[in-house]
């Protein structure tokens, strides 16, 4: 257990004080224009004052268009600005690290907020519209203008959501990404978006400006060998500083039959990475599961649902080997207790058994 408390340092920027990452959780706390909101910035210094190494913000988009879910945090335009300078320095006064989540929600945005979605290809069941060329390209330099946002903001670092489904991910799938220009048919086409960001990013931002990549290797359409051979190429060229692997349970085998007997995470664990850090998310409920993931090759430990049980999580962890979270469901004063606004909560009942 003491592993996990020990300082890690990363190719670039500051150091996390231990292996506790706290996952992007979307929360819908923030303004309809992507302000911060009191309730946000609230929701996220608890956790900085809980313990945990680095603390990231929900998914913010990158453009308007981009909006995945209403309350969404912003980071494309600089009236985000004031909001994004205050939390990035209430992090910092908690103790963490912090990193703001670069996102754009393709064909997942809702109608409702963007009205025509886009997507790499014209997509009949969202009703999204395949982007021009030119579009691809605004996409990419509008993650870059955010990261560059962030980083005037005062944030140590952003992570590239490349995950879930959203717009960089429907790029890497070869299901929704049809297109027959230089960001679709072959592997190294469609993967060139996420590369040309991240190329971007450190270009455009200070030497020690920390840039992490979040995927997500099943579902939406990814294959999954794919998806680790863009993992190991990025670790190879070593621009990021962490990647960070969303599994949904850290245990789970993979559902490519011809990987069956071993657990998705171990796919991406023995790939080599230099220096570069490696963590996942899924299912850390506790101090033996969060354990487990350093025992099985991982760098750090990535927490999302534990996080929003107990702020606290680390600390709880640090003070009892043995600590599981609290059993759900959980009612809504518990985690109004814990810093999620009545909003929040509200949210949280769509997970299945996990509000009372």
């Amino acid at each position: 257990m003491d592993r996990l408390f020990e300082p890690m340092t990363l190719l670039r920027g500051p150091a996390w004080k231990n292996r506790f990452m706290l996952a992007p959780l979307t929360n819908q706390q923030s303004h309809p224009d992507g302000r911060l909101s009191d309730a946000e910035y609230r929701w996220l210094t608890m956790r900085a004052t809980g313990g945990f190494g680095l603390v990231m913000t929900a998914a913010s988009h990158v453009q308007a268009a981009g909006q995945g879910f209403p309350g969404q945090i912003g980071c494309f335009g600089d009236e985000h600005l004031e909001g994004l300078t205050r939390l990035a320095a209430g992090i910092r006064a908690g103790g963490a690290v912090s990193s703001v989540q670069l996102h754009h929600a393709g064909n997942r945005a809702p109608k409702e907020l963007v009205g025509t979605p886009v997507c790499p290809s014209d997509d009949a069941e969202t009703g999204a519209r395949a982007l021009t060329l030119a579009e691809v390209e605004a996409v990419r330099d509008d993650f870059i203008a955010a990261a560059k946002r962030a980083e005037k903001a005062g944030f140590d670092g952003v992570e590239v959501h490349g995950a879930h489904g959203y717009i960089l991910a429907q790029f890497l799938s070869p299901e929704v990404n049809r297109r027959d220009d230089r960001y679709g048919g072959s592997l190294e086409n469609r993967a060139r978006l996420i590369l040309e960001v991240l190329a971007g990013i450190r270009a455009a931002c200070r030497p020690d400006f920390q840039l992490g990549l979040r995927l997500s290797p099943e579902r939406f359409g990814l294959v999954l060998p794919e998806i680790r051979e863009v993992a190991a190429e990025i670790l190879r060229a070593g621009q990021i500083d962490y990647l960070d692997m969303s599994l949904w349970d850290i245990g789970k085998e993979p559902m490519d039959d011809a990987f069956k007997g071993r657990t998705l995470m171990s796919l991406f664990t023995e790939l080599p990475r230099g220096d570069v850090r490696l963590g996942a998310a899924g299912k850390v409920m506790g101090a033996e599961s969060a354990k487990s993931l350093l025992d099985a090759g991982c760098d750090f430990v990535v927490v999302g649902r534990g996080a929003i049980l107990r702020h606290d999580f680390p600390e709880r962890v640090r003070h009892d080997n043995a600590y599981n979270s609290p059993t759900l469901p959980v009612t809504a004063r518990h985690l109004m207790d814990e810093g999620l606004s009545s909003g929040f909560v509200d949210y949280m009942k769509n997970w299945k058994g996990f509000v009372a």
